[in-house]
């Protein structure tokens, strides 16, 4: 029995609900609101490395966080020098490379679109300095954070940290503060803080945090998880508020 003209436009409705249903859940999965939009990745040396972008576009799709090594890449490009990846993205204020540590946690959330994966290029030549990107120009310039510092790449200001529960939680500002001069990334808890504000329930740390545009975002992490400073402005000098 064919189709009535009505029952199609009903059809095609509700076919356009569940597509933005669809969006909406990727987008509250995976999360668009990071500031920086990746161009390419590589992983290695300077003398020995290779192009891994499609593989951190897989990795991307399965998990916001990842503790990435030789295993997570499938390849060992320069066997018994430690390795790192190197991430290049453009922001607000340009060009930017990030710099993962093997064995590094390397936190999704501040980049744009980082689970539906509709990054990456074809054309980039810049090679492991960035100097030229192809199609997506040079000035790269020195890693954000690396093995020697943690920098001040984020783009997120930490203004106030909290840690407990909605019916009863602590400032922890300056714990975290703290946490922050000594770690990149580390896995919290009550020991971490030294207070259980809420006896028998799962506690969260809450950040807030002003964005590149003055918007406000607030983060969180479930007791037991692992905070990475990346994503935060100055996180290491605990130049905030």
């Amino acid at each position: 029995m064919p189709i009535s003209k009505v029952a199609m436009k009903c059809l095609q409705f509700v076919l356009g609900i569940f597509a933005v249903l669809a969006a909406i859940t990727a987008s509250a999965q995976y999360g668009d609101s990071g500031a920086y939009t990746i161009i390419h990745a590589e992983y290695g040396t300077e003398r020995r490395h290779v192009d891994v972008t499609d593989r951190l576009r897989d990795l991307a799709h399965a998990d916001r966080t990842f503790r990435m090594g030789n295993n997570t890449f499938g390849i060992d490009p320069d066997e018994g020098r430690v390795k790192t990846l190197r991430i290049y993205a453009r922001g607000p204020q340009g060009p930017r490379m990030f710099e993962f540590r093997e064995g590094s946690v390397v936190d999704g959330s501040m980049f744009v679109g980082w689970g539906g994966g509709s990054w990456g290029n074809n054309g980039w030549n810049g090679g492991w300095s960035g100097e030229n990107g192809g199609n997506y120009g040079g000035g790269y310039g020195q890693p954000a954070y690396g093995q020697g510092g943690y920098g001040d790449a984020g783009a997120y200001v930490i203004m106030r940290a909290e840690y407990g529960t909605e019916r009863n939680h602590v400032d922890v500002t300056d714990r975290l503060r703290e946490l922050a001069r000594r770690d990149r990334n580390f896995r919290m808890g009550n020991s971490t803080f030294g207070v259980d504000p809420d006896h028998g329930r799962v506690k969260t740390l809450w950040i807030y945090a002003r964005g590149p545009n003055g918007e406000e975002r607030r983060f969180e992490y479930r007791e037991g998880s692992v905070v990475d400073g990346s994503q935060f402005r100055g996180w290491s000098t605990g130049n905030w508020r």
